[in-house]
């Protein structure tokens, strides 16, 4: 199984190696990097950009997954060859080594639930400044978590019964006893039927929040306006806060509008099956009940709630050099993007009815736009008619903040526009492609699916919680690009 578990920084330095079943030369490392920085640009192997790029985003701009496998098989002098499966989460790379071949989607979903688990702990992003902040809860939780290279313990209550969670006082008490984040009797989760659940949750005022969140991935042509392709994947989130032992039951007034379930561990699957409904003694605080994808009819429906245009132009006419002295230097050359943003029709997207009460508009809130620009930038003018931008120079990527736009027949277009004066000792002959656009978006109290909860039902106690269930849509990873 496993054989060792390195966490590389977005620069390859080694942060954390952990090893069950031998010691792993770090030259799998120097090998797995080599092949990660061949195609490594300016928006890869920078932590100062982690802070404005998602996930999602970072798959694409960091190449890691273009010029890497996530399996690869890889020469070792001690071992002979060995399995390396990795991931990317937060600009940190998750690997795991493996003398043998094995379920890959297997490790790759132990190394998501441990990059999952960090977020848990320190908070997002459990980037590498949060590693090395909490070395040691990140050796005692890969010490739990994997016994002898076998994913043992996963569920974040049993977890957190044998590793506290980092705080300010225990930080203080570590520094004059030694192992407080550790504690001295065993879970209670480990030890019953429910190991998703400790035993004797008490609260003095029980409730559980549920969250139906559907993501929109898409591509935009920038000219048009048009959607080229779409995907809408959802999820239902948690947040549960019942005392003793609850039996819940959930149903939706249409099951049928998705399909593609997959479902927490809690939940029995084979009444799902049968009934279409879901069953489940739910984990304490936060977590994950389902995924679940779109029919194909109900995705033909959606359509992009933003009209988002770009234009982009180069200045080549003054290119040469400037001047007629014998040290010729090459003349600047300039570019200019201009972003232009307006609230489109939500026509296809169902609406909650407590959403239409008073004739509320929809709001489309955190509206933001991330821009990563040429490396040819040298310095960059940027004017917005509304919102502010950051830009991070290092980087080359700017990020158009615009806050909540309302839907309207006349709402106001939004502006952005970026004068860049382009380094002429990198331009010469090279063609200088336009920049894609990541557009970032939720729209509460709104769905693509129109899937609603129609009753969720609780058993084994005696209270009666307080429940809410709400529809948010929002973006994944939409991009507005030239075709």
């Amino acid at each position: 199984m496993i054989q060792s578990i390195f966490i590389l920084s977005p620069t390859g330095e080694v942060l954390i190696e952990r090893h069950f079943r031998g010691v792993t030369s770090r030259s799998v490392c120097d090998y797995f990097w080599d092949q990660a920085s061949v195609s490594v640009n300016h928006h890869g192997g920078l932590s100062t950009t982690t802070s404005l790029l998602t996930n999602e985003e970072q798959q694409l701009l960091l190449p890691l997954h273009e010029s890497v496998l996530p399996v690869m098989e890889v020469p070792e002098s001690d071992h002979g060859t060995v399995y390396i499966i990795s991931i990317l989460r937060d600009g940190l790379s998750y690997l795991a080594v493996l003398p043998s071949e094995v379920s890959p989607l297997m490790i790759l979903e132990f190394l998501h639930r441990i990059a999952d688990m960090f977020v848990d702990y320190f908070g997002s992003p459990a980037d590498e400044s949060a590693i090395k902040d909490n070395f040691s809860t990140v050796y005692q939780l890969l010490e739990e978590m994997v016994d002898y290279g076998w994913p043992l313990t996963t569920e974040p209550n049993a977890l957190k019964q044998m590793i506290r969670p980092p705080s300010v006082m225990a930080k203080l008490q570590s520094v004059v006893f030694s192992n407080t984040s550790v504690s001295g009797e065993l879970p209670r989760g480990t030890i019953s039927n429910i190991p998703w659940r400790a035993a004797g949750v008490s609260y003095s005022q029980n409730e559980i929040y549920m969250d139906i969140v559907e993501e929109v991935d898409a591509i935009v042509d920038a000219v048009s306006g048009s959607l080229v392709s779409s995907d809408v994947s959802g999820s239902i989130q948690c947040q549960s806060h019942l005392s003793g032992i609850p039996d819940l039951l959930l149903t939706f007034n249409d099951p049928s509008l998705i399909d593609d379930w997959a479902f927490h561990p809690c939940v029995r699957y084979g009444r799902f099956e049968r009934e279409q409904v879901v069953s489940f003694v739910p984990p304490d605080g936060n977590f994950q009940l389902m995924k679940y994808s779109l029919n194909a009819d109900r995705r033909a429906n959606f359509s992009p709630p933003l009209d988002c245009h770009s234009q982009w132009h180069v200045n080549k006419a003054d290119l040469g050099f400037a001047g007629e002295s014998s040290a010729k230097q090459p003349a600047e050359s300039s570019a200019k993007l201009t972003v232009q943003m307006q609230v489109k029709s939500l026509s296809s997207l169902i609406k909650s009815a407590t959403r239409t009460v008073g004739g509320m508009k929809t709001v489309v809130e955190n509206v933001s736009v991330t821009i990563p620009l040429p490396k040819l930038v040298g310095t960059a003018k940027f004017q917005v008619s509304m919102g502010s931008v950051v830009y991070d120079e290092g980087g080359k990527i700017a990020k158009w903040t615009l806050g909540k736009m309302a839907d309207g027949g006349n709402t106001t277009r939004a502006q952005f526009t970026a004068d860049l004066k382009l380094n002429p000792q990198k331009t010469g002959d090279e063609d200088i492609q336009s920049p894609n656009l990541f557009l970032h978006w939720k729209i509460p109290l709104a769905s693509v699916s129109g899937l609603s909860v129609s009753g969720l039902s609780l058993s084994g106690e005696a209270y009666r919680p307080y429940k809410g269930v709400r529809n948010i849509t929002k973006s994944g990873l939409y991009q507005v690009r030239y075709s």
